[in-house]
């Protein structure tokens, strides 16, 4: 209790504990059907795409969300037009962008200021690099997933099971398709400050995998993968603080935990049902 108080004694722990559990929460539920449609890699391609958007934008003097924001946005909507309408598939088209723009990143770094604290930053994570501005994007964005999620809950199911039954019956699949890239795209962006480019994409792939073990329906997947996110950030954030680790390491070995100890109790259920 006493190290949980000077935690929340320290401004920038409050930040990072607020942004952290909302980007959580909304790349959880985010990554709940990203995950089902085989398409949970897109979390890494924006993030190197994010990496290279900030890179130039260190080397420019802009401010770095107001650049990267936009182009990591684009990069979403560019992937989803490259899957559904051109011979590059989905896998390849993420590494196609992201490779490239990681590059692109480095050698702008190289050029320029050189692999400084900011860029070590952005490349593993820091709870230190939380900003206001961050705590009002990350509110505005979980309001947005939520709300999609609450209003529009059966056109995500159908789109996520069978996208051509779903336009079929009359659901505007590319509309939620554009949306659902849009949002990851700035939870993306929002989460590098705290997990790094490396490894922000486990924040989509490991809640939605570790609450698939247990959980066998749709709505059960979403609250699972909700809550384990937002633990395991809530503990990584804690680790981090107590023994001085990297944040977003310290987040990803919570979720191993998680997957692990999710991964035991699907086996004796399924154990028991046999």
């Amino acid at each position: 209790m006493d190290t949980i108080m000077e935690m929340l004694s320290y401004p920038f722990m409050v930040r990072a504990f607020v942004v952290g559990s909302l980007v959580a929460l909304c790349s959880a539920l985010l990554g709940v059907s990203l995950v089902l449609k085989r398409y949970s890699m897109i979390g890494d391609g924006l993030s190197h795409v994010g990496f290279g958007a900030l890179a130039v934008a260190a080397a420019l003097n802009l401010a770095p969300l107001t650049a990267a924001i936009p182009v990591v946005i684009l990069a979403a909507v560019l992937l989803l037009r490259i899957r559904s309408s051109s011979r590059i598939k989905g896998d390849a088209a993420i590494a196609l962008i992201s490779t490239s723009s990681l590059a692109v990143g480095v050698m702008v770094i190289s050029m320029t200021t050189g692999m400084n604290t900011d860029v070590y930053n952005y490349m593993f994570g820091s709870i230190l690099a939380m900003s206001d501005e961050d705590l009002v994007l990350s509110a505005v964005m979980a309001v947005l997933v939520l709300m999609l999620f609450v209003f529009s809950y059966h056109k995500i199911f159908a789109i996520t099971f069978d996208e051509t039954f779903a336009r079929a019956t009359g659901v505007k699949a590319d509309f939620y398709n554009t949306l659902i890239a849009v949002l990851t795209a700035v939870t993306i962006v929002l989460g590098m400050r705290m997990m790094g480019a490396l490894l922000i994409s486990s924040l989509i792939i490991f809640p939605a995998l570790t609450s698939m073990r247990v959980c066998r329906t749709f709505r059960g997947v979403m609250v699972s993968a909700a809550v384990v996110s937002v633990v395991c950030l809530t503990v990584g954030i804690t680790v981090s603080y107590v023994w001085a680790t990297p944040a977003g390491a310290s987040v990803v070995m919570a979720n191993i935990a998680a997957l692990i100890v999710y991964s035991f109790i699907g086996w004796l259920k399924n154990r028991g049902a046999v």
